[in-house]
């Protein structure tokens, strides 16, 4: 197992008689979505004592010479930069006495270049070492994990339609019929560059389009930084207002109650009748999580509450509160049987009928007409979708 990789198989074999020895790795996993591309900027001795796991399909470069072992020329191989640099000069020189009889010039270039790559290993001055694997398993090694390493640029990139059929994954023949482009969009995570919500360095937020069993489509957003380490994940709707709001009133009678899997709109108010808790719309904003998540949630919530800490927090208000957290991972734990009520107006909430499409018994799902108040908590009351041309045209 190599650290902050995968798991891959060494294989070695020595042969007493000839002295003969071979090392050779195979990944121990599948190939991977996308292909790999590692960058290194070679500067020091140490640099050439990196790990590096090469595959068999993986192409070796080094651009400063010209250099480059192309792929399945070699065997994968579990071995330091040095040694791969030691591997193509042992290469090189394996047919040299025989060009040197039948091709002295040849074999006089092939000489220099052998001094030029053996060079390398002082590293005199600095050099540029690329891997780049369209399996994506090959692998060099980053001595500062899990910080990150200047000196090492990682890419991922989908894979060509030639790389995949010389990965005997798919035909060329496939690319060639026309890809439908919303079901491109279901299948591929979207990336787009954002600032992180509590450092503001620059972060990435991964967007998914996501078909819920017996629902709709949403939208699953997630960011992930860096610097901090603050995860955050958000869900929007992928659809329009429904017509009529949602109230899923949920018995919890048993544990498993808690496994199941729940969208909270931004527009969906919580409550928890024995508790005399609720919770307004828009708090923790969207989350498509299990009934358990969204109360681990609820309870980070009540006790990260700031009029609770420190000095000037009132002792019955923190009793009351740490009482409240107790009842709540009474329910959580199946001890406490409770209802567990979303009402959202805007009809895009869910929570997972665990019999469907069978009636769930202790699941009840109503509609009904939303309030004025309501309407214009959305912005429907203001919005008109029908005749706003013909009243807008005399204005202009």
């Amino acid at each position: 197992r190599i650290p902050f990789f995968k798991e891959i198989i060494v294989s070695s074999f020595a042969c007493d008689s000839c002295s003969w020895s071979n090392t050779e790795i195979q990944s121990a996993g599948r190939i991977q979505e996308q292909g790999v591309r590692y960058t290194l900027a070679v500067t020091s001795r140490q640099d050439m004592n990196r790990e590096v796991v090469k595959t068999d399909c993986a192409t070796a470069r080094i651009p400063e010479l010209d250099f480059e072992i192309p792929p399945f020329t070699q065997k994968g191989v579990l071995t330091t930069i040095e040694g791969i640099i030691d591997r193509a000069v042992a290469g090189l020189e394996q047919d040299q006495p025989i060009r040197r009889a039948t091709n002295e010039e040849v074999a006089s270039k092939i000489d220099e270049f052998i001094g030029k790559l053996k060079q390398l290993k002082e590293v005199h001055s600095p050099f540029t070492f690329i891997i780049d694997d369209p399996s994506g398993n090959s692998f060099v090694e980053n001595p500062r994990a899990p910080q990150k390493d200047e000196a090492l640029v990682v890419t991922h990139y989908r894979r060509t339609p030639q790389q995949s059929a010389m990965l005997g994954l798919e035909g060329e023949e496939v690319e060639e019929k026309p890809a439908d482009s919303a079901e491109d969009l279901r299948n591929e995570v979207l990336q787009f560059n954002t600032n992180c919500p509590e450092c503001n360095a620059p972060a990435s937020t991964n967007m998914k389009l996501v078909q819920i069993p017996h629902f709709k489509e949403v939208i699953i957003m997630a960011t992930n930084c860096d610097s901090c380490g603050h995860r955050t994940n958000e869900v929007k709707s992928g659809g329009a207002i429904e017509s009529q709001g949602t109230r899923i009133t949920l018995r919890i009678t048993d544990p498993s109650d808690m496994t199941r899997d729940i969208l909270k709109s931004e527009t969906c108010s919580v409550e928890i009748p024995e508790l005399e808790f609720e919770l307004g719309m828009g708090a923790l904003g969207g989350k498509f999580t299990t009934l358990e998540g969204l109360l681990k949630d609820i309870a980070e919530l009540v006790e990260k509450n700031p009029f609770t800490l420190g000095d000037s927090s009132m002792p019955s208000r923190t009793e009351k509160l740490q009482e409240f957290i107790g009842k709540l991972h009474e329910i959580m734990e199946g001890k406490t049987t409770a209802h567990f009520i979303m009402d959202d107006p805007a009809g895009n909430s869910y929570l997972q009928n665990v019999y469907a499409p069978e009636e769930d018994p202790e699941l009840k799902v109503e509609r009904y007409e939303r309030t004025f108040e309501q309407n214009e908590d959305l912005g429907l009351n203001d919005m008109k979708t029908e005749g706003y041309e013909s009243e807008g045209a005399p204005g202009r």
